[in-house]
């Protein structure tokens, strides 16, 4: 494997490194027996160079299956036959000595990009989808979804005139020809048809776009394509009240009146989250995470507060880190091994692990945490506890609300049910935003230690909190 799986050389079978299909359907079973679902990580945009596809297209220019792959000559001067910018910097384009072309690809060269504008791969995909649901996955996280469909006629990107050193060798260009193109919302409507056939099946678009574009990969009620388009953005902006308020409700407002919303705040592509915003706050956002209207994401470790962790760089496994040093854009320190507890290779394994554990793991880990009232790991807990008991917070309406600077505050309500959550994203005490013609009646959840209420949020202080109205609720900020 060149990364990490997402070169893959066989999308029927499972990799001897973690198991065989027995197993798979063991651990299957084992899930659905306990209530939970599986979903399977499908690679569409590009396969592995080692795949047999990718081998019999490579032998021949008139081999049948070389137009699975995309194959261009090279321009005038012998070049590449367009500016594409390959996500790991470089060439999208490598040159194959053997046939005389170039291939396409937007990650590694050992993973060329599929033609999905070719009937007989677009067929063989499809029956991959097949060949999982009839096993019986409850779903597909689809990887790069928008990457999958590129310009017919091969144009040069845009050169992006906001470009500054400090960033990656693809933020060159605009990615206006290489992503996002019209067809790809055809094949996320098949692959929605497909699922649906199955029955109570869910389709996740990993989708990194700004929010009217990531909203049409919800397709229209119509024609609907994937379930849930990833949203990256509080990942992605700053962390203070007024940009989280503003990212929140332009979110909000994007969204088709059939779509259901979805957050992320943390993944194996990005900074851990208390690396980005300290202890402290890494429980502010906990709660944030599990109290917006939606689906939230977790990624793991997150849950008991794992920081960034330093890899040596004789031991980097990431290729875009390998292929982009000076950056500091190295993905591994957020991919590090789930500790478990305090033995040896922290109960996650009983040999040396490819990565090594955060330098704390023998106090930070699932054990100890477990037995620490006040830890990360119950405050995570008991919030998903509270989404199962409340409806207010799995299925209720949501409203914004104007507060201090410093304070992110907003209403979940559904029937009688009225929450209120108050997020202080500060180091001072701060006035608790308390609608009108409401009154305080139960503190469900703090991010800090139990205290009675007294009108005040301390620093970094979060509050769920429970209400009564009155018969007049104009406190309310649309």
């Amino acid at each position: 494997m060149f990364d990490f799986g997402y070169d893959v050389s066989d999308y029927c079978g499972i990799d001897p490194l973690f198991g065989d299909l027995t197993a798979f359907d063991r651990l299957l079973t084992a899930m659905h027996s306990r209530g939970l679902k599986l979903l399977m990580d499908f690679v569409p945009n590009h396969s592995s160079d080692q795949h047999p596809w990718f081998v019999q297209s490579r032998s021949s220019r008139d081999n049948p299956k070389r137009d699975w792959y995309i194959w261009r000559d090279a321009s005038a001067d012998g070049g590449p036959p367009n500016n594409w910018i390959s996500d790991f910097g470089g060439s999208s384009w490598q040159w194959d000595a053997t046939t005389q072309q170039y291939y396409l690809h937007a990650f590694l060269p050992q993973q060329p990009d599929l033609n999905w504008r070719h009937s007989e791969l677009r067929e063989a995909m499809m029956n991959v989808l097949r060949f999982w649901l009839d096993r019986g996955v409850d779903g597909f996280r689809m990887d790069v979804l928008w990457h999958i469909v590129k310009d017919a006629a091969l144009r040069d990107n845009p050169i992006n005139p906001d470009w500054t050193s400090d960033r990656t060798q693809r933020d060159q260009l605009i990615q206006l020809h290489s992503t996002d193109q019209p067809e790809a919302h055809e094949i996320a409507a098949e692959f929605r048809t497909l699922a649906d056939n199955y029955g109570d099946r869910v389709l996740i678009g990993e989708i990194s776009l700004p929010n009217d574009r990531l909203a049409r990969w919800f397709g229209t009620e119509e024609r609907p394509e994937v379930h849930l388009p990833t949203n990256f953005h509080l990942i992605e902006c700053d962390w203070n009240a007024p940009t989280l308020r503003r990212v929140i409700a332009d979110y909000e407002a994007s969204l088709p009146n059939f779509g259901w919303p979805n957050w992320v705040l943390g993944s194996h592509d990005a900074p851990r989250i208390a690396a980005r915003l300290g202890d402290a706050q890494s429980r502010v956002a906990a709660m944030l995470l599990l109290t917006l209207r939606g689906t939230p994401t977790l990624y793991q470790g997150d849950e008991i507060g794992i920081g960034e962790v330093p890899i040596p760089r004789d031991q980097i496994r990431d290729p875009q880190d390998l292929r982009q040093p000076e950056l500091n854009i190295g993905r591994d320190r957020s991919r590090t091994p789930m500790p478990w507890d305090d033995s040896a290779f922290a109960g996650f394994s009983v040999n040396d692990t490819w990565l090594p554990l955060n330098p704390d793991w023998r106090q930070r880990n699932v054990a100890t945490q477990e037995a620490d009232p006040q830890s990360i790991l119950n405050l995570y807990r008991t919030l998903l506890s509270l989404r199962r008991i409340h409806a207010a917070l799995s299925v209720g309406d949501f409203t914004l609300l104007d507060s201090d600077d410093d304070v992110l505050a907003f209403e979940r309500r559904h029937g009688d049910e009225h929450l209120l959550i108050a997020l202080n994203l500060s180091e001072q005490t701060r006035s608790l935003p308390v609608p009108s013609k409401a009154a305080l009646v139960t503190v469900l959840c703090s991010t800090a230690s139990p205290r009675a209420i007294d009108g005040t949020l301390a620093p970094n202080e979060g509050l769920l909190l429970q209400l009564v109205d009155s018969e007049d609720r104009s406190g309310q900020v649309p």
